[in-house]
Formats: C-alpha cells, structure tokens, sequence
C-alpha cells in the first residue's frame, strides 16, 4: 500500500505551522512558554525572533510551513520506496 505524497506534504505544512503558530501565541501571551522551543526555532530559521512578535510570528510559521511540508514529502517518499521494495 502507498500514500498519497500530497496528503503527507499538506498534512505535515498543516500541523508544523499550526503548532508553530499554537506555541508562538502562548508565548506571546505567556512569556515563559514555549522558550526553549522558540530558542531552537529561532536558531533554525532565519529571520525568526521571537521578540518581535507581529512579523515574527508570521516568518516562523512560512518556515514551519515549508519545513513540514518537506518533512512530508520525505517520509512519504521513503515510505513509499522501501513499502514498494517489499
């Protein structure tokens, strides 16, 4: 059985940045929450500062964005070459 490489690509941009985003307004809200992961994000994707929260918030979701969809796309990809070798 294969998977559909477009649902893993949607489904990994969709919760990357909904939780990026999730974490990201918490933050803003909450200050302590989240800063570690925001830390790490923040040495990850340029441009991201978690102090400048309007702009920020919205680079650090298009990064999250992108990075799940490629991080969908790759599992997909593997999934589908190593279930097609079996």
């Amino acid at each position: 059985m294969k998977l559909s490489l477009g649902a893993l690509i949607f489904a990994g941009a969709l919760l990357q940045g909904l939780s990026f985003l999730f974490v990201s307004l918490l933050n803003a809200i909450l200050p302590p929450y989240g800063g570690a992961y925001l830390a790490m994000m923040m040495s990850l994707y340029p441009g991201y500062n978690p102090v400048e929260v309007p702009v920020s918030i919205i680079i650090g979701v298009l990064y999250a964005v992108i990075s799940g969809g490629l991080a969908g796309a790759v599992f997909g990809w593997l999934y589908n070459y190593f279930a097609g070798r079996s």
